[in-house]
């Protein structure tokens, strides 16, 4: 068997620029990415802790030690400069390896640098 279990969690997130233009996803700080254990191009689940919305897209890199939390293309809709978000990915695994799992979750400021891991 087979169970879905939180592998990153990025904890209020401040929405730094939005671009409805864009083709979509969430562009986020390389440092920011890095230390949540999230790659460029994963699908990641975005709450807006704000307004409530809760959308699938992907992350993408945006300019490195900028704080950068940006929402693009349709995503945009689901968010103003100044909210904050959780930004989750998953991992499918089995439940032998499940057991036990720890997710990587880092919290930021009001400024988006890493206060807690």
């Amino acid at each position: 068997m087979f169970r879905t279990m939180l592998k990153s969690k990025i904890q209020k997130a401040k929405v730094t620029q939005t671009n409805l233009e864009y083709s979509g996803s969430i562009s986020i700080d390389p440092d920011i990415l890095e230390a949540s254990d999230i790659i460029p191009n994963e699908k990641v689940q975005v709450v807006n802790l704000n307004n409530s919305s809760r959308i699938e897209t992907y992350a993408i890199p945006g300019k490195r030690g900028s704080g950068m939390i940006g929402m693009n293309g349709g995503a945009a809709r689901h968010a103003v400069v100044g909210d904050k978000l959780l930004i989750m990915s998953y991992v499918i695994t089995e439940t032998k390896d499940a057991i036990g799992h720890t997710p990587k979750i880092i919290a930021l400021d009001d400024n988006n640098k890493i206060i807690g891991k």
